[in-house]
């Protein structure tokens, strides 16, 4: 018998999360059945589409929803070996025993060198959302000028990374000077800080006078409304997040985008990057090529410890992360 630490939803959140509406119990796990696998959490993902889906697809008392990099550590399934890792939707538990349906193992030649942690970002989740955002899509093309928010996080900062792959100019926001320092080394042509410049207006403007082709939207609210007056005409919006608004007890109200939408001709569409899921593995594999290759850097902000996890969650609602933020037990 096992014992598997998982942390529970008390209470559906109302406005910011608070450690109050979690719980960290301790359960017993049974042996593995035949075709069963008892996995070990290494490390787990903290995302902030947790906020709002855990309205949607959660009950109070449930595990908390979540992906995890875990090791095989008892098999009676053939295509698991013990020792082997793989990327679960396991939730927020220390261990897991499932029949192996939803498990998806490392690829194979995972380079030695490269963290397994990787797997919940770069080169896993957030990596195919900002490409499969660019690609699918915007449909970015080499020369436009692409504009992205929320550009030193987990996703933002692989979009901006890709872009300029694609031989794009790429503008980022972000919400500390630190973050604009990180863009400036990722490579992104124009970088500012939202929060202190003067007018983000004329901050879009001086970063691209001609305006934007596309804009990736990961923040939502009020800023984004001004974006959108930026655009050129026929620009596109792929609408990955809206983290201002994740935490809003009343929801905010305008001003609404449709005039602007109309007189410029803007195509805007919400995706999730399930969708492309059956082209994974070879878009898991060009991510890893830009990885190897040195085109795309990976920052991680990596906290310790299974029971930082609410923390972990609650810092990057706050901004607090640069890169992806992961929890390594």
């Amino acid at each position: 018998m096992v014992q598997a630490k998982t942390w529970i939803l008390t209470k559906h959140f109302d406005g910011f999360p608070k450690d109050s509406d979690f719980e960290l119990k301790v359960e017993e796990l049974p042996a593995p059945k035949d075709g069963e696998v008892l996995l070990e959490a290494v490390f787990l993902s903290v995302d902030p589409y947790m906020r709002p889906f855990s309205r949607v697809h959660m009950n109070e008392g449930d595990v908390m929803i979540g992906t995890q990099v875990a090791k095989v550590i008892q098999s009676n399934n053939p295509a698991f070996p013990v020792g082997s890792h793989v990327v679960g939707r396991c939730g927020w538990r220390s261990h897991t025993v499932c029949d192996g349906m939803d498990l998806i193992p490392i690829m194979p030649e995972w380079p030695q060198d490269v963290s397994l942690s990787l797997a919940l970002g770069a080169i896993g989740m957030t990596g195919l959302t900002a490409l499969y955002g660019i690609e699918e899509i915007l449909g970015l093309q080499k020369g436009e000028t692409l504009l992205v928010n929320s550009a030193a996080g987990a996703v933002g900062s692989v979009v901006g990374q890709i872009a300029k792959i694609k031989g794009c100019k790429v503008v980022g926001s972000a919400g500390t000077d630190a973050k604009v320092a990180f863009l400036k080394e990722l490579g992104f042509d124009e970088a500012f800080n939202y929060k202190t410049v003067d007018s983000m207006e004329e901050a879009l403007k001086k970063a691209s006078p001609d305006g934007y082709d596309c804009f990736f939207e990961n923040v939502g609210g009020l800023s984004s409304s001004v974006a959108l007056q930026q655009m050129k005409n026929f620009g596109r919006i792929a609408v990955c997040g809206a983290i201002s608004t994740y935490n809003d007890s009343t929801p905010q109200t305008g001003p609404f985008p449709h005039l602007t939408m109309i007189f410029k001709q803007l195509k805007m569409e919400g995706f999730m990057q399930s969708t492309w899921e059956h082209k994974n593995p070879e878009s898991l594999k060009r991510l890893m090529g830009w990885l190897k290759e040195g085109k795309l850097q990976c920052r991680e902000h990596i906290t310790k410890g299974f029971e930082k996890m609410p923390a972990a969650f609650m810092g990057i609602l706050r901004g607090e992360n640069v890169g992806k933020a992961i929890v390594a037990v």
